[in-house]
């Protein structure tokens, strides 16, 4: 059984979801709250399977709602169910752990698949959701690339190639102490962990051609 909360300043949409809910045999609504503060409460009471989160509430509003509840329960999963695309509801809402993001206008039998799919773990999100996500994660990754320096792009584009830390260093003019650092600077700054990801991430941003890279000794 899914033990559900019910999260929404509005009663009629509490009442809506819960008559909706309450008819599939694996769902029991175990509560409802009408702000955020009620649902810290509820939930750290309850220890609900899955909460479904309104975000714009009074007093205290889904998204503190969503990272308070995460601290106190955290197996928990949450799905926030609004009517906002506003990037700042939509980012902040996952950043602070919120597991999937549909909006009010979702088809019901796609609301209780997502609740069935979230309680097994699997997380969903509406595809414009998922577009307007992917969009900040290419957005966060280019950005990434502009912070690097022109000599630890050179150092990466080096490591794509196929070449060890002697070999950049031969082929920069530098020592291979200097590469070494540039290395850690640039796999920091990338948030990478190791050369292999920095080489495939070249690859993935078009730094290098393909046809270029780790060519055969």
């Amino acid at each position: 059984m899914i033990h559900l909360l019910i999260v929404d300043d509005h009663v009629v949409v509490r009442k809506g979801l819960r008559l909706l809910l309450e008819q599939q045999a694996d769902i029991i609504v175990v509560g409802e709250a009408g702000d955020g503060g009620q649902a810290i409460e509820l939930a750290t009471e309850l220890l609900p399977d899955v909460i479904l989160m309104d975000l714009l509430m009074p007093r205290i509003d889904g998204i503190t709602a969503i990272r308070h509840i995460k601290g106190i329960h955290p197996t928990g999963y949450i799905i926030a169910l609004t009517s906002s695309y506003e990037d700042e509801q939509l980012f902040g809402a996952i950043h602070a752990g919120a597991c999937s993001y549909l909006i009010k206008d979702t088809d019901p039998d796609e609301l209780i698949e997502t609740i069935r799919r979230v309680a097994d773990g699997d997380c969903k999100l509406a595809p414009k959701v998922a577009e307007r996500l992917l969009d900040e994660v290419r957005q966060l990754s280019k950005s990434r690339v502009n912070e690097l320096t022109a000599r630890e792009l050179d150092v990466l584009k080096e490591i794509a190639h196929g070449h060890s830390n002697r070999e950049i260093a031969l082929n920069l003019s530098v020592s291979e102490r200097t590469i070494k650092t540039h290395v850690s600077n640039l796999l920091s700054k990338l948030h990478l962990e190791d050369r292999t990801q920095a080489a495939i991430y070249a690859l993935q941003h078009h730094l290098v051609p393909l046809k270029e890279a780790f060519p055969k000794k």
